[in-house]
Formats: structure tokens, C-alpha cells, sequence
């Protein structure tokens, strides 16, 4: 072997069976090759395990897979390049021209554009309701046959809490899919609810540091099995050094869950007393108006708080502008506490039936709460709050 070609067929190192590594490595190929035609025919054929081209399987990217489909409760799981790949892939493979999907106003601005942009240059539509419209979910599901509803709870930024048994039911009744957005709620909440599909942005929670993107679809083997083809043939794969960075950001997510919600119920309690705040929005508090339906459905409250500044979207931003622990960014889920002004928030399309039912005030704020010392956190608002006037 010429030295030409021999950086080409670097030697394997071979570990023994009883010496394993710790941390398992990034297998950082995207080709993977068998002994020879036959046996890469069969693995082909589905006749045995293996990894081919890592636009379909990888074995970083399945170590989280299995992990993400466990602590969700599910069989199976898909991993895409970002969180709205999540949501774009899933409803391009779960419908057809035809078919209807019902949406909700309250939903991220993405998904709706999705649904109702790019679904329906395919022959989709869709409904548009109030995810608080109990008797028009019941309506549309009786009088419309319906492939997915696709919804999330809490709702971004609002944080209003579905009522998920009412909604199983309701497709349930009438043969369609429940797709559950659940980025803002965890992969430890909602396991227990029929629901057939959950997505999750792991750019937030699962990543938690806010320097990798991913998403992940769960479902079970058979569903995701359905829609594994349609998904490797858009090409939206995860890379795996990405996987392996949320794979070691997963080891904090509880810990950092858990110090971002007892943060996000400390400030939402001291916004709640301020005078230059309207309003807040945040399910762990009693005045909630779903905070009982949230204590039934969730283990915890989350880590988005949205309130409404006293004085409109002039008096918010200044508001935003004057915090210094709170950067303004997109994204939540981060170690660090994160802030959208009104102004970035989305929602121009919405009719004036739809931006009332949206609760998308001139003055609504977005917090995503960090892991920073809540005491600081409330003293950095309360100085904002002051400063923005009005």
C-alpha cells in the first residue's frame, strides 16, 4: 500500500468486547459499508440491522432516537435538522391533496404558515379555529372529515393549556390523527395521552444551551415507519455531531427543566404585583385561566412567561430594550433568559377575530426563563419595568 493510498484506509482500532467507552463516539460517516453485494442487498430488503447512508440512519443519531422515544413514552423516533423541519416533514408525509387539517390560531407562526401556505399548494386545507373553541373542535371534526389536528400546549407565547382528553376524543370519534407540537412542555409531559404524534424543536430543551438545532418526531414503530421513506427522501436529516451535542444536553434537561420552571413561577409571582404590568400569562399561577386543566394534564408549568406591558408596544419595547439579563433573541429553552418585544412576535396576518382569540396584545411581552439567580432576574424586570415609563 502507497502512502497515497493509505491516507485514504487509515487502519480500524478495534475495542475489545469488556473495554467500552463512556461516552459513546460521533460516528461521524456518512457511508457505511457491508462485506459485500449480498449482504448490503438484504440490509436493503429490510432483512437485517445495520447502517447504510446516514441521510436515512446513523448510529449517533439512533442512540437518540431510542432515548427521545423513551422518555416520551413512544416506540420509535425521527430526527430532522431543526424544529420546523419537524413540523414541515410530518404533515407533508401524513397528508395528501384532499385531505384537511384542522389548525389553531394560537399555534407557532411557522406551523400555521405551513399549514396554511405550503399545504395548501398540495390541495390541503384547513380550519383555523380558537384552541379554546370546544364546540367548534366538536363542529369541524363532525361535519368535516379531517386527516390531522395538529395543535400545542402550552401555546406559543401565551401559554394557553389545550384540553388534550377533549381533543383525543374528538378525533378519536371522527378518525384523524392528533399531531402534538411539544417543544414548550417536555419530553416528560403528556407520555400518558393518546396522542399518535409529538414534535419537538431540540433546539430548545433537548440542546438547552442554544449553539445547535434539531427537531424530533415520535410516534409509534409503525407510524414512523410510514413516514421514515418520505422523510429520508426530503433529505431534513440531523447531522451527527449535532445529534451528539444534544445527546450530551440531554443529560442536564431535568435539572435545567426544573430550575428554569421554579425561575419562571418566581417572576411571574413579582410581574403579577408590578403596576406597570396588564397582564400575565403563565399556567403555574391559580389566576390562570387553565391552571387546573395544567395541574391535571402537566408535571410542571414550563418556563415561558408572557405578560403585557401597561402603555402598548412603544412603552414594551422600551421595556425589552432596558433588561440586561434578558437578551433579545428568538428561541426559548436556553441557560440564559431570552425576551421578544410585540414588535417580534408574528401574528400581522391574523383577522380581528383572530388576533382577539390569540390574546396578542399591543403590549405583549415573551420571557423564556433561564437557569440565571431568580432574585437577579426579577431586580433586572423590575429596573426595565421602571425605566420603560408610561
Amino acid at each position: 500500500m502507497k502512502d497515497n493510498t493509505r491516507v485514504n484506509h487509515p487502519p480500524g482500532v478495534a475495542l475489545p468486547a469488556d473495554n467500552r467507552p463512556l461516552v459513546a463516539p460521533i460516528y461521524q460517516s456518512v457511508k457505511f459499508t457491508f462485506d459485500d453485494t449480498a449482504e448490503t442487498q438484504r440490509f436493503l430488503r429490510g432483512g437485517r440491522e445495520g447502517f447504510f447512508y446516514s441521510r436515512s440512519l446513523n448510529p449517533t443519531l439512533k442512540q437518540l432516537e431510542l432515548l427521545l422515544a423513551a422518555l416520551q413514552g413512544r416506540e420509535d423516533c425521527l430526527l430532522t435538522g431543526s424544529g420546523v423541519a419537524t413540523i414541515a416533514v410530518a404533515l407533508l408525509a401524513l397528508c395528501k391533496a384532499g385531505d384537511h387539517v384542522l389548525a389553531f390560531v394560537e399555534s407557532y407562526g411557522p406551523t400555521r404558515y405551513i399549514v396554511q401556505r405550503l399545504l395548501a399548494k398540495f390541495g390541503v386545507t384547513h380550519t383555523l379555529l380558537s384552541i379554546e373553541d370546544l364546540a367548534g373542535i366538536e363542529r369541524v371534526l363532525r361535519e368535516t372529515p379531517t386527516r390531522l389536528v395538529i395543535f400545542e400546549s402550552p401555546t406559543n407565547p401565551v401559554t394557553k393549556i389545550a384540553d388534550l382528553e377533549h381533543l383525543i376524543a374528538q378525533a378519536r370519534a371522527n378518525g384523524c390523527l392528533t399531531v402534538l407540537d411539544n417543544t414548550f412542555a417536555g419530553f416528560h409531559n403528556h407520555g400518558g395521552y393518546d396522542i399518535d404524534v409529538y414534535l419537538h424543536s431540540l433546539t430548545k430543551y433537548a440542546s438547552g444551551h442554544g449553539d445547535v438545532m434539531g427537531g424530533a418526531i415520535i410516534a409509534s414503530r409503525a407510524l414512523i415507519d410510514e413516514m421514515r421513506k418520505d422523510v429520508g427522501a426530503i433529505g431534513a436529516a440531523l447531522d451527527p455531531h449535532a445529534a451528539f451535542l444534544i445527546q450530551r444536553g440531554m443529560r442536564t434537561y431535568f435539572l435545567r427543566y426544573q430550575r428554569q420552571c421554579e425561575n419562571a413561577l418566581a417572576v411571574s409571582r413579582f410581574l403579577q404585583t408590578h403596576e406597570k404590568v396588564a397582564a400575565v400569562h403563565y399556567p403555574g399561577l391559580p389566576e390562570h385561566p387553565q391552571h387546573r386543566l395544567a395541574r391535571r394534564q402537566m408535571k410542571d408549568f414550563g418556563t415561558v412567561v408572557c405578560l403585557e406591558i401597561a402603555g402598548g408596544a412603544a412603552l414594551a419595547a422600551r421595556f425589552a430594550d432596558s433588561l440586561q439579563y434578558f437578551s433579545i433573541a428568538a428561541s426559548v429553552g436556553s441557560t440564559e433568559s431570552l425576551v421578544m418585544p410585540p414588535q417580534l412576535l408574528g401574528g400581522g396576518e391574523f383577522n380581528a377575530e383572530q388576533r382577539a382569540a390569540s390574546l396578542l396584545r399591543p403590549g405583549t411581552v415573551r420571557l423564556s426563563i433561564g437557569l440565571e439567580d431568580a432574585s437577579d432576574l426579577i431586580e433586572d424586570l423590575d429596573q426595565a419595568l421602571r425605566l420603560a415609563g408610561g
